[in-house]
């Protein structure tokens, strides 16, 4: 039976936390604030949480390498473990890209579903779809609240034919979780009350491909993110990682013609070469890449850039920002 994952979209608001503006950054593009960020926000991505995904060349023999950066504990390591082993193994050599569905995903692995798993997979529990508030997240949920109390005491404040719009603008939204909050690089959703947390379908995001509930999936087949943010596959299926480069090659194939995108003709899929862990890779292969800190100044501001744009182009500054419409900022690194 064919790995299935359920269609549908959705879309939510989320205010960011604000931070004070430079005097320069008064009409900064979101992309300026990232280039102006000192070397000291941005964090290295160790080469044994990316992974290197060789397809076939494409038409005209442009090679397609898609990169993508495997998602850190507590979430998903079980899968996570599973897709370490199955690197290892070169397992994904000659398997392919085999569903494009448009404005959703797109899905990978062993088309003929005939090819044998290695050993030492584990089978993960639904529970572990969410995990469980640690420190340092509580510590960080505490400074968004404490930031969003200010803002509201702020829009009490304000006369009386701003006050209305005012309060609205600093109440998170979002139809899908309690709150949302940006931690350690990851977009991530909460349950105060169940004390729980989990990551988000955003654009470019990596999860597992399964059947019908119980089963929960390998890692064997993956998928990712093309289109609008399929919120509502939180918690329904495991998220392991994000494509942080190469997802051009992913998002341009055509798109399948048989059910869910799948393509009916073999002659369509994407032959995949490789895939291996990028401290696998050795000399000028090895890749290094590194991420904005999401605990950083520049990275506040960032958000704040991107939730009311002031450069040139923009008329009326939106006043808040989707969780998926602040993407972490990711940049490759020469080699030292």
């Amino acid at each position: 039976m064919r790995q299935l994952l359920l269609a549908a979209a959705a879309v939510s608001l989320v205010l960011p936390v604000h931070a004070p503006l430079l005097a320069d950054e008064a009409a900064s593009s979101p992309g300026q604030i990232v280039d102006a960020a000192p070397a000291d926000d941005w964090i290295a991505i160790a080469p044994s949480d990316l992974l290197v995904m060789d397809l076939a060349a494409d038409a005209i023999g442009n090679p397609r390498r898609v990169v993508i950066q495997l998602m850190p504990a507590p979430f998903s390591q079980g899968w996570i473990d599973n897709i370490r082993k199955l690197a290892a193994a070169h397992w994904w050599d000659g398997t392919s890209v085999n569903r494009v569905q448009d404005n959703y995903v797109v899905q990978w692995g062993d088309a003929t579903e005939e090819k044998a798993l290695p050993e030492g997979l584990v089978t993960v529990p639904e529970r572990k779809y969410e995990a469980p508030f640690e420190d340092d997240l509580q510590a960080a949920l505490r400074a968004k609240l404490k930031s969003e109390e200010a803002e509201l005491l702020a829009a009490f404040r304000q006369p009386r034919d701003k006050k209305i719009r005012a309060i609205q603008l600093a109440i998170p939204r979002d139809p899908f979780a309690e709150e949302t909050i940006v931690f350690r690089g990851w977009p991530i959703a909460v349950d105060r009350q169940d004390q729980s947390a989990w990551p988000i379908h955003c654009y470019a995001m990596v999860g597992v491909g399964r059947n019908l509930s119980p089963d929960t999936g390998t890692g064997a087949e993956l998928y990712t993110v093309i289109g609008h943010a399929p919120r509502h596959l939180d918690r329904n299926i495991a998220l392991v990682g994000r494509v942080i480069s190469g997802i051009e090659h992913l998002s341009s194939l055509p798109r399948g013609t048989g059910a869910l995108g799948f393509y009916e003709d073999a002659a369509q899929r994407v032959p995949i070469v490789s895939v291996r862990l990028a401290s696998e890779l050795t000399g000028g292969d090895r890749l290094h890449f590194e991420y904005l800190s999401t605990e950083s100044d520049s990275f506040a501001r960032y958000a704040d850039a991107r939730a009311n744009r002031r450069d040139p182009f923009f008329i009326r500054p939106a006043g808040g920002a989707d969780i998926c419409n602040i993407p972490v900022p990711v940049r490759p690194v020469a080699a030292e």
